[in-house]
């Protein structure tokens, strides 16, 4: 397509040309609203009262149009969008700098978390998510020139990595529901408790699956409380009087059901599934979450909120196209 304005004279005629030669980038932010993002403080103009050029709505669309192509370095990105075509799909009406896509990127970590919450609830209100979620911790390996990271141990892989992690909770169709960027890739008590509220609010499951690193006494009885059926093997190093049970949750169903071996069986089948959490995790880095190329904790926070906050828009788009929602590739 020629980039003459004189073939593309304005943003309501490309519109109308985009709308009927669709593509995967006006599929990306067809299903979702980004203007929500014009409300949040850290985007408002700076002090000097100067106007922002560059709204953060086609901002945040053209940065996960770059990575949903696999450009991730502000260079790359800042030729990606001189491209008309593409700055013109993402909503611009001139292409970005470098400097500004920066800025934005840094501002962006300051709200990563609640961008992702909102437009997993616009998500949660088109597709369903199931009735069975998954909460794991994955690593985020950089380069060893990061100063913000650190050497943690990957009890799964036994071996150490230099980076940072990130708990997540999955659900039907590789969909992360809630996610917080943590330290290292092992889960403490109160990053659990976090993102499973989060979890939480976007919808109830009947189940909650987990392996033994989230035996923890607060996680297991919050769930209950919120009669969600928490499925996690019981670790008998966290007391010095172990119970004779499989899962923690066996000591509540001995005490109020008399089908304890149907129970048994039941939990069994539900923690055979929760393989695919790495399965969900693993279409999430396909989308850039495990390839940050950027350094420093800001930087790379933003990184994982970004491809999480991709992840949902690929599986919006495959879902209005009647394709498999599970997939990291747009079908069109």
């Amino acid at each position: 397509m020629s980039s003459s304005k004189s073939v593309l004279p304005s943003n309501a005629t490309v519109e109308q040309v985009f709308k009927a030669l669709e593509t995967e980038t006006t599929a990306l932010f067809e299903h979702l609203d980004f203007s929500f993002l014009r409300d949040y403080p850290v985007f408002a103009p700076d002090s000097r009262g100067r106007t922002r050029v560059h709204q953060p709505p086609e901002l945040l669309k053209g940065v996960l149009h770059c990575y949903y192509n696999d450009i991730y370095g502000l260079r790359p990105m800042e030729r990606e969008l001189r491209n008309e075509d593409v700055w013109r799909q993402c909503g611009f009406e001139r292409p970005p700098s470098r400097w500004t896509l920066s800025r934005f990127i840094t501002d962006f970590a300051l709200v990563a978390e609640a961008v992702f919450i909102e437009l997993i609830h616009e998500l949660a209100e088109q597709i369903p998510l199931g009735k069975l979620f998954r909460i794991d911790g994955t690593d985020i390996p950089v380069e060893q020139c990061d100063d913000d990271a650190d050497w943690n141990y990957d009890h799964t892989e036994d071996d150490y990595y230099y980076g940072y992690g990130c708990c997540v909770v999955t659900a039907a169709n590789n969909i992360p529901v809630a996610a917080a960027f943590t330290p290292a890739k092992k889960v403490d008590q109160e990053t659990a408790m976090r993102v499973t509220r989060d979890a939480l609010a976007v919808e109830t499951p009947r189940w909650m699956v987990g392996d033994s690193e989230f035996d923890m006494l607060e996680w297991h009885d919050h769930l209950l409380a919120q009669a969600v059926v928490p499925v996690a093997p019981y670790n008998p190093r966290n007391t010095d009087d172990p119970l004779e049970i499989e899962y923690r949750v066996e000591d509540q169903i001995k005490q109020h059901s008399d089908t304890v071996r149907l129970w048994q069986n039941q939990l069994d089948k539900t923690y055979d599934q929760r393989s695919r959490v790495e399965t969900a995790i693993g279409v999430c880095k396909d989308l850039g979450l495990g390839t940050p190329r950027v350094r420093g904790r800001v930087r790379v926070k933003a990184h994982v909120f970004l491809a999480l906050c991709l992840r949902l828009a690929v599986a919006l788009a495959n879902h209005h196209q009647g394709n498999d929602v599970a997939s990291p590739n747009i079908m069109l």
